[in-house]
């Protein structure tokens, strides 16, 4: 720095006006590293869902929110994925506890319910009523949505089966949400090429294990960055 002066003193600049120089260079370094550290902000997703999302029956690091935040974060993501699962829940207990979900500041959400809504063999007329009320929710707050649906199996009939698949992507476009039709598709993939159910599910065969998760992350993930490019800075 003394040379450096120096050579400004050979140029016709006095030393103080080289500290002066000093002083100006370092206050507008001192304003842009705020601004780097804003552009550098963690995204933040919520994932809104039941035993599927809160993952039941695993270890705190196997369920699909820790592989999901794992998988995206390899890709080169800075995203953290909040884990607002509840095991049990339906579409309509979703829907109640909406406003204490949003009170983290997600930045988008993944809203993963209707397993529950199908065991219980719920009307799909209610169940479509509460995730449009979600839906609507989170357009009116700007937040980006991805929803995450099931099949309906033939229990109930085919008028139900029909109602209930047609509500996911009826839905989704009602509202521009992004849309996974079948969470549990993949492993249903790898099953009919051979795979062993019970190495993808667990016990009670409705939940998958460790390796039927990762399935359906791999699955889900490009989805997910479909959503976290539609987040607004």
């Amino acid at each position: 720095m003394k040379n450096f002066l120096g050579d400004l003193g050979r140029y016709g600049v006095s030393r103080r006006a080289g500290k002066r120089w000093n002083r100006v260079a370092a206050l507008v370094f001192t304003l842009a590293v705020p601004f780097s550290g804003a552009a550098a902000e963690t995204l933040r997703i919520t994932a809104l869902g039941d035993s599927l999302t809160q993952g039941y029956g695993l270890m705190q690091d196997e369920g699909l929110v820790p592989q999901l935040e794992g998988w995206l974060r390899a890709r080169g993501h800075d995203v953290t994925v909040q884990n607002a699962g509840v095991s049990g829940d339906t579409t309509t207990g979703g829907l109640a506890r909406l406003d204490w979900t949003l009170a983290d500041g997600p930045q988008a959400m993944i809203v993963a319910l209707g397993g529950n809504d199908l065991l219980r063999g719920i009307d799909p007329a209610l169940s479509r009523a509460n995730l449009e009320a979600i839906l609507a929710r989170l357009s009116d707050q700007g937040i980006p949505a991805l929803l995450v649906g099931l099949p309906a199996p033939g229990n109930y009939g085919p008028d139900y089966q029909q109602a209930f698949a047609a509500m996911y992507p009826e839905v989704a476009a009602q509202y521009g949400a992004l849309l996974v039709p079948d969470m549990l598709a993949p492993i249903g993939a790898a099953v009919e090429a051979g795979a062993a159910p019970g190495s993808l599910f667990q016990n009670d065969m409705i939940h998958p294990n460790p390796q039927g998760v990762a399935l359906v992350v791999e699955a889900l993930g490009p989805a997910v960055e479909d959503l976290l490019a539609r987040i607004t800075p």
